[in-house]
Formats: structure tokens, sequence, C-alpha cells
């Protein structure tokens, strides 16, 4: 009786060698370096003499309502560039790890995002963060579509959500390195020298990355016997190209990109505007500036990797009771949508701790959320078009997350942040709702052959 490739066999077991963690690992410290230089921002944002650059300001020029106001303006338009930027970034990326192969494609999005990093300690202009702000986010986007690629190769589809988790969890720690070293290294050594040093870590990953990974057939530290477990599903990769134009009719395809057009763009609000939100809140009782800002954060990531692992091994464990692939990714991606809900109240409450309880848990629930819906990608389509897929749902996410950041800043210049976390409350209930009905059963998707791709390891 023939297997249904969707739920995994118990017969096999994952006791085949375990390289493929190894693999994990690296994806995970090149998450958390791309955390770290996307992030660098929102904390120099914090920095007077940075804001006095930005504005074109003398040194000791005071920073009044009126300033302050076209600064938040002018950071939301520069932030628009790096998502705008992210997103066209994911077209490129998506394709290029497809046709080039995920070794060498991530290798020149690391390189790239790494020298954009640098590149922001030698502004003197918003004009200047603008251009540097956008190769970052050419380079940045490689991450996502290079690593769900990289977990599709080396992992059974079993496995692939709670290892989608555990890489997934660098952004988290990524976002906590940033809030306990970047206060640090601008006071002491200036704003300057937070992009430099950050920029250069990248080259680290790199090195690592060129070192450990190939494709697990020609890799000479995986065993026959952890070949067999990951190929275990039965699903091969054929080599043969697909194009965009092939994947857009697919229902499958605008599930995932929709999901990730609505939900990013919370992600991305979080990630620039959460320093402000704290400094200058009208709503809370106490303001954190750059020397306090650093413990709620860590805090608020240290819980958001705890979701994004609890999250990613709960989909795998449901399936591992028996439950099909697409009831047990859906009723955790439920879960975490009811758990963002609360999220509202935290714009209204002027207890700092209860507003970092409810950001904790919605940032744990999202990345709970994202690992799982990054998964759906590899739940549906073969192999060959995972990183295209990826790159068109990136692609989607950016553009959601480049239109709110358009809008942030004058929003909050004239609402509050009132208006944006009502926003987060609803966006994944809704997405969910849209991803469903688009793809009610995570099928898998049949493509059309095209000719044969000679893909690099």
């Amino acid at each position: 009786m023939p297997t249904n490739p969707m739920i995994p066999s118990a017969a096999v077991a994952p006791k085949a060698g375990s390289y493929r963690w190894v693999i994990c690992a690296i994806l995970f410290a090149a998450t958390t370096i791309n955390y770290v230089d996307r992030n660098v921002l929102s904390f120099t944002m914090l920095d007077d003499a940075f804001r006095r650059t930005m504005l074109g300001l003398a040194e000791g020029a005071p920073l009044g309502v009126e300033q302050m106001a076209l600064f938040k303006e002018r950071m939301g338009y520069v932030d628009a560039t790096f998502k705008l930027a992210y997103a066209m970034g994911f077209v490129l990326a998506g394709w290029m790890m497809d046709r080039i192969g995920t070794r060498r494609g991530f290798s020149i999005s690391i390189a790239v995002w790494s020298v954009a990093g640098i590149i922001h300690g030698f502004v003197n202009s918003v004009m200047g963060m603008t251009g540097a702000r956008f190769l970052l986010g050419i380079g940045e986007a490689g991450n996502f579509p290079a690593s769900i690629k990289s977990v599709a190769e080396w992992f059974p589809r079993r496995e692939r959500s709670f290892a989608t988790g555990l890489f997934n969890a660098g952004a988290n720690v990524g976002i906590i390195l940033t809030a306990a070293c970047v206060p640090l290294i601008v006071a002491s050594l200036g704003w300057r020298a937070s992009f430099i040093i950050t920029g250069a870590l990248g080259f680290i990953v790199l090195v690592l990355w060129l070192v450990a990974f190939y494709r697990p057939e020609a890799h000479p530290k995986v065993s026959a016997a952890e070949l067999a477990y990951i190929r275990s599903d039965g699903e091969e990769d054929s080599g043969r190209r697909v194009k965009w134009g092939a994947l857009l009719p697919y229902r499958a395809t605008w599930a995932f990109g929709i999901a990730k057009f609505l939900t990013d763009a919370v992600w991305w609000f979080y990630l620039t505007w959460l320093p402000s939100f704290f400094n200058d809140s009208a709503a809370l009782s106490t303001k954190l500036d750059l020397k306090s800002v650093g413990i709620p954060f860590i805090v608020i990531y240290l819980i958001s990797d705890g979701g994004s692992i609890f999250f990613g091994w709960l989909a795998t464990r449901f399936i591992g009771i028996g439950w099909s692939v697409n009831r047990a990714r859906k009723t955790t991606m439920l879960i975490c949508a009811l758990c963002v809900v609360p999220i509202f109240f935290a714009s209204m409450t002027s207890s700092i701790g209860v507003a970092i309880a409810l950001i904790a848990l919605a940032t744990a629930a999202h990345q709970g959320w994202s690992a799982n819906l990054f998964t759906t990608v590899s739940d549906m389509f073969p192999k060959r078009a995972v990183g295209s897929v990826t790159g068109i749902g990136g692609m989607m996410g950016g553009i959601g997350g480049a239109l709110l950041a358009a809008a942030a800043g004058k929003i909050i210049a004239v609402a509050g942040y009132w208006p944006l976390f009502i926003f987060a409350s609803c966006a994944y209930l809704i997405a969910l709702a849209i991803l469903h009905a688009l793809a009610p059963r995570l099928e898998p998707v049949e493509l059309p052959d095209e000719p044969a791709n000679p893909v690099a390891a």
C-alpha cells in the first residue's frame, strides 16, 4: 500500500547521523548576524548625534518637537527604502538560489549585506543612509530563501518546521545581541562604529558557510544512513528549472505571499519602532533611553526565541502523533495568531511591565507563525521551486513592510502608536483565513517539467 508523502512513516527512525544539524547551526548563525545588521539602525536612532547628522544640524544644536517629528518622518522613508530593496532582493535571491545553488547564492548575499553594513558607518546624510539601507536590503534578502531551501535539501518534511524554528530563532538572538551591545558601542565609540563593527561580523559567517556547506549527496561528512533519512520522503530534486511565470497561477503561491504581505509588515514595525515606542510613547509612565532600552529587548526576544523553537516543535509533534501536515501547521498557526491579539493593549497601558509582556508574547507568536509559514512552501512545492516561491513571498512581505514603514512615521507623529498595534492584533487571523481559503489542504503542487538546470552545490 503506497504511503502518503505528507504523513511521515513511523518506520523511518531518525538515528542516522546528525550533520544536518551542523548546517542548521550555521543557518542560525547567519540569521543572527543578518538581524544584527538590519537592527542596528533602530537603536542608533535614539542617539542625538546620529539624529543631528541625519537632520543636517550642527553638533549641540537643540532637538525640539519640530525637529524630532521631521526626524521620524525621514527615518520612516529611510526604513521604507530598506524594505522596498528587501522586497526586490527577494526576487533576485529566490531566483539565484534555485539557479546557481544555495552555496554560491548565499555566499554572494552574505558578502553584499556585510559590505553594506560597513558602508552605513561612513555616511553623512539621509541620502547616504538611504543608499546604504537600499544595498543592505538587497543583500539581506538572500537569508531566508537560502535557509528555507537549505532546510528542504537537508531535512525530511517531518523535521522541517523544527529546523526552521531553530534557525529562525537566530533573528531574536540577533536582536538581543544588538540591544545588549550597540548602545554600549554607541556610547563609547560613537554611532559610526556600531555599523562598522557589526557589518564586519558577516565575513565570519561567510567563511563558516563556505567551509561547511555542500549538498548532502556530495558531502563527505554525510553517511549513507543519514542521506537515506534525509531522502525518506521519497522527494528527489530533479534539477529541473522553474520559471516565475509557472508559479504565479498557483493558489498556493498566493496563499504564502499574501500571508507574508500582512504579517511581515507587523514584524518590520516591531524591529524599527519598538525602541522609539519605549522612548517616547505618551501612554507609558516610564520612558527608556539608549542606555536603558536594552534590557526590555533582551527579555522580549529571549521569549521570542522560545516561541520560535516551541511552535516549530509543536507542529512537528502534532505530525508525530499522526496529524496531517495541513492540520498540524494550521492549528499551530492559529494558536500563534490568537497569541498576538492582545498586543493592542500595549499601546494603551501605562505600565511598561505589561507592555513588555504583551509585546514579548506577540513577538514569540510571530516567530512561531513565521517558522510554520515558511515551512508550508516546502510542504506544497518541490525542492526545485522552494527558493523561487520563498522569494515571491518575501517580496510581498517586503512590499507590505515598505508600505507600512512609509506611513508609520507620520502615523506615530499624528496619532501615536495605537493604530499600528491595532493592525498587528488583526493581521495574523486575517492572513490565516486567506491562507486556508487559498490552500485548504496544503497539497503538493505538480509543476510542469522544464529543461534541467546544472545546479551547483
